[in-house]
């Protein structure tokens, strides 16, 4: 019996500019610091949030939020 891999987040902080979107779109896993760059609570993506995350990822302006298996 194989294990399915779940979706994991990845936050390229060199290239976030700290617009937000990502928070914005998907606050059950990230939240903003002080100065506005993401915070990733968990990096696991659970089953119900996944195309959140999708919408998440694709709204960075900078393509710094991945999301992979």
């Amino acid at each position: 019996m194989t294990r399915r891999q779940g979706m994991v987040l990845r936050l390229d902080r060199i290239a976030c500019e700290g617009h937000g979107a990502c928070a914005e779109l998907l606050p059950e896993l990230i939240s903003l610091d002080e100065w506005g760059y993401p915070i990733l609570h968990q990096p696991e993506v659970p089953t119900d949030l996944t195309g959140y995350a999708r919408r998440a990822a694709a709204a960075c302006p900078v393509l710094a939020l991945r999301l992979t298996r």
